[in-house]
């Protein structure tokens, strides 16, 4: 007779649900490996994202459960620690100047995706306001469901942008010349045993405090933190093996498109349009504040680019690993930006969203 209660033994996967995350990682890694073949940049990411996002709009049922998202977060967080350097450190001065102008677009695109979404498609103020908030995606659709606003619009217009921002941005820094198409390798030194002991164990206890902290994106940033300060201190040296980088690459991919799982074929449609202005507008925002520090400030264009692109966190900066980006640049801005929306979207719906009372009835 077991001693342990049966309410408190973990209940195994069925058999249904191992074959979802099987099949969402034979997509993942399919699309991911023939984006590569193709020498598509940034392929890994953007082929999982592509195939993955298909096979749920087809009606298959993409899914990757917790410890699968969080061991990819942990990995593409030690892949990006392992890339800190001090040349990279010495660019931090400049990051006052750029997080403040950062907030300025985050404000206006927010602004602007709103007065589109209710005069061209007659949003309610609290759905558009929402909608319009580059970032923070869970703490949004918490807000959402709150104030009684439309969570499925806004998860649509939340994801297109996404979506796109990941499949185009390597296309746009390629066709630029910025980034080509077949970026050289990263380092392929590999830390010695010691070294990955050492570096999985900082990376899940740093992620770990973190996430007591309530700190956004706690297993991603506490393994990136963990990882620079081993690496910029000299005690490890190299990094996870290629093909252990790889795999978090294709599981943030597939993680991103496994998001249209979540979202009906009609729901999708009946929202695209919204979806693609509101993206439209907020491209148009960010575009002119890249414009602006292009011309006024020292930093690299793809830099700003990927640091000012109002996509999810964690897509942006494996964006940058794969790409040879920043990554301290490219995590302090978004972090901020994710800071900044957590903390005064609240405050704006409250003052230019629909009374509480219109909720309520």
């Amino acid at each position: 007779m077991s001693l342990i209660p049966a309410s408190k033994i973990p209940a195994l996967p069925d058999r249904a649900e191992t074959f979802r995350v099987l099949e969402t990682l034979v997509v993942g890694t399919a699309g991911g490996m023939l984006f590569l073949w193709a020498h598509l940049p940034g392929g890994l990411i953007s082929g999982a994202m592509i195939s993955v996002g298909v096979a749920a709009l087809a009606g298959r049922k993409m899914a990757l459960p917790p410890a699968i998202t969080q061991t990819v977060l942990v990995l593409l967080g030690i892949s990006l620690g392992a890339l800190v350097s001090r040349q990279l450190i010495q660019h931090m001065s400049a990051y006052p100047l750029t997080i403040g102008l950062l907030a300025l677009a985050t404000f206006l695109s927010t602004f602007g995706s709103s007065f589109y979404l209710q005069r061209m498609h007659g949003w309610d103020p609290t759905s558009a306001l929402l909608a319009g908030s580059p970032g923070a995606l869970s703490q949004i659709t918490l807000l959402a469901v709150e104030k009684g606003a439309d969570v499925a619009g806004i998860a649509v217009v939340q994801t297109i942008r996404v979506i796109i921002l990941t499949a185009a941005l390597p296309l746009l820094l390629a066709v630029t010349g910025i980034a080509h198409a077949s970026p050289p390798a990263l380092p392929t030194e590999i830390a010695s045993p010691w070294g990955l002991t050492a570096l999985a164990a900082a990376a899940v206890a740093t992620a770990l405090l973190l996430r007591l902290a309530k700190f956004p994106a706690s297993w991603m940033f506490g393994a990136m933190l963990a990882s620079a300060v081993l690496h910029g201190t000299g005690l490890v040296e190299g990094g996870l093996p290629n093909w252990l980088r790889n795999i978090a690459l294709v599981g943030i991919g597939a993680l991103i498109g496994s998001r249209f799982a979540r979202i009906r074929l009609s729901t999708l449609r009946s929202h695209i349009a919204a979806g693609l202005g509101s993206f439209a507008i907020a491209i148009l925002v960010s575009s002119i504040f890249v414009a602006v520090l292009v011309m006024t400030t020292n930093v690299r264009f793809s830099d700003i680019v990927v640091a000012f692109a109002p996509g999810a966190m964690d897509a942006m900066l494996a964006l940058a690993l794969t790409l040879h980006i920043d990554p301290i640049f490219v995590g302090a801005h978004h972090l901020s930006r994710f800071v900044f929306v957590s903390i005064t979207t609240p405050g704006i719906i409250h003052l230019f969203g629909r009374p509480q009372i219109d909720v309520d009835d």
